[in-house]
């Protein structure tokens, strides 16, 4: 009677969405997890990888898959050997996933009259055809998927089918088709008709592609979404911090930037407690906060750790590269990353690839890219995407000297960008549009921009747009120096008069590294001593 009243506590705690309460009860059932139904089994699978029990999931699922076959429900067997299959491959297991996946495609064909497992069975195929870029494939499968999914009445199914089919469109080059299956999608997730786990992947995948498309107002849509979903399940880990990543990424577009490092580090931390898909977002978006205030030591540190989990961190470590004043190898990582990509990444990487080509000194190839860019606007109504090409197209004509044609482009890209409302992208823009003026003959008309760019920026802690700003004006910037980031914290410390044994306990460094950033910082300002090292601080303004 006891084992039964834990078994009815589990089972009530899922359907509740109390998922440690679900894990801890079915934990507890007379017997173990050995003895559970496979529908049990399930569950608890279910609500393990949604705490972030990513090691028990595999032999949780094992477990049910078994149990299936043992009550002689082999479709039911090989949907759960599916979901396994899923779940190895996501968390860097191919081969075990494929094996996985034979056993499912082995049990449904012997099937006489196979169920939804017949239409899940097809989803790791069509992904794979879609990370392969065979968007033609990848939406052929999904659309059997779907077609067996609304045969079956499996909303679980369905779901994927249709996310699928807008992500692979979306991948051949046509977003409005895309969008609106990812609208379409949302809809039976909001309305609670999917289960949690495919629930949070629909979440996490379509928010992704709105940020891919520049679909901003839907991405702060379904964000908040997303975020209200997490929040009412409190014990949640899973999804949590690719929700803070893609709050980060929204806090940085609006000026938010303490906001954005905050959220950022707190999908760190739920990365940490075993959301495993934030490992990208959470350390890209502070790498992009730390680029702009200019910390490259610690930015390039991010960006290297958002590359360990397979994905590109690009534009950023280019862009990165490029504040460095290392113009060819920004050029070099961004002509490799947008070499091959499909038309949503390749859209989403050309705003920086004009900007590095106009810096390398590559105008062809920067006019071929902000043209690019010009022509899917054009099949596109996003502001964000109308602001990105006018701003890119304004760059290309003010290097190209058209400058009463650059401050056109880049009026039309500021108004955008004030709609969108993000001050730093206004900011840019008003700079660009005093260099406008500036080559022609119009220093007072540019002044007024030059300040407000340079109020917006000190605002916002951009460090290195100021300095790019003081420079253009022929001033020099405050903490405009050659040392790195990491150099001038260290000089700045040396200034408050503490010695290197407390500064290596602020930075958490060993005394052998500070060591070796005052011998550069030495050697670079061309000092002799930190007496002399803590004058060039003041006199820069670095203190």
């Amino acid at each position: 009677m006891v084992a039964a009243t834990i078994l009815e506590q589990a089972r009530t705690a899922y359907a509740e969405r109390r998922w440690s309460d679900a894990v801890d009860r079915y934990d507890r059932a007379e017997g173990g997890p050995a003895t559970l139904s496979g529908d049990d089994l399930d569950r608890f699978a279910m609500a393990a990888d949604l705490v972030g029990l990513g090691e028990r999931v595999i032999e949780l699922g094992t477990l049910a898959h078994e149990a299936h076959l043992a009550a002689g429900r082999a479709d039911r067997a090989a949907y759960t050997a599916t979901w396994i299959s899923l779940q190895s491959m996501n968390s860097g297991n191919p081969s075990q996933g494929m094996g996985w996946l034979a056993r499912a495609q082995r049990l449904i064909e012997r099937l006489d009259e196979p169920g939804a497992a017949a239409g899940f069975v097809l989803v790791p195929e069509a992904l794979g055809a879609l990370y392969a870029g065979e968007a033609g494939r990848a939406i052929e499968l999904f659309g059997r998927a779907g077609e067996i999914a609304e045969r079956t009445d499996d909303p679980d199914v369905a779901a994927f089918a249709l996310l699928g089919s807008g992500q692979a469109a979306i991948m051949a080059g046509d977003p409005s088709r895309g969008i609106r299956m990812l609208d379409e999608v949302m809809v039976s997730v909001t309305a609670g008709e999917v289960g949690p786990v495919p629930s949070g992947i629909v979440y996490c995948a379509v928010i992704g592609y709105c940020h891919l498309t520049f679909e901003l107002g839907r991405a702060v849509e379904w964000t908040r979404a997303l975020d209200r979903w997490c929040g009412e399940q409190p014990s949640l880990v899973a999804f949590s911090g690719q929700c803070h990543a893609h709050r980060a990424e929204l806090f940085r577009l609006h000026g938010a930037w303490t906001d954005a490092m905050t959220a950022a580090q707190l999908a760190e931390e739920r990365l940490v407690a075993g959301d495993f898909g934030a490992a990208f977002g959470a350390h890209y978006q502070q790498a992009e906060v730390l680029r702009l205030r200019g910390e490259f030591d610690a930015a390039e540190a991010r960006f290297l750790k958002a590359a360990e989990s397979g994905w590109d961190p690009q534009p950023g470590l280019a862009l990165l590269r490029l504040d460095e004043g290392r113009a060819a190898l920004a050029q070099s990582l961004m002509r490799r990353s947008a070499q091959g990509a499909d038309p949503a990444t390749r859209c989403h990487l050309l705003p920086a690839v004009v900007s590095i080509e106009v810096a390398a000194g590559d105008l062809d190839a920067a006019r071929a890219a902000a043209d690019e860019l010009a022509a899917m606007q054009r099949s596109n109504a996003s502001v964000m995407l109308r602001a990105i090409a006018a701003y890119a197209d304004g760059e290309v004509r003010l290097a190209g000297e058209d400058a009463a044609g650059a401050f056109t482009r880049l009026r039309a890209a500021r108004e955008a960008w004030v709609e969108v409302g993000a001050p730093y992208e206004v900011a840019r823009c008003r700079v660009l549009m005093a260099r406008a003026h500036r080559d022609l003959d119009e220093d007072e008309a540019a002044e007024p921009e030059e300040e407000l760019a340079e109020s917006a920026f000190a605002e916002l802690g951009a460090v290195v747009a100021l300095a790019a700003l003081a420079r253009q004006r022929g001033e020099r910037a405050p903490g405009d120096t050659p040392l790195t980031g990491r150099e001038a914290e260290v000089l700045r410390l040396v200034a408050r008069g503490i010695t290197n044994r407390e500064i290596a306990s602020e930075l958490h460094l060993s005394e052998k590294t500070v060591a070796r950033h005052l011998s550069n910082i030495f050697a670079k300002l061309d000092v002799p001593s930190r007496a002399a090292a803590t004058a060039y601080a003041f006199e820069h303004r670095l203190v």
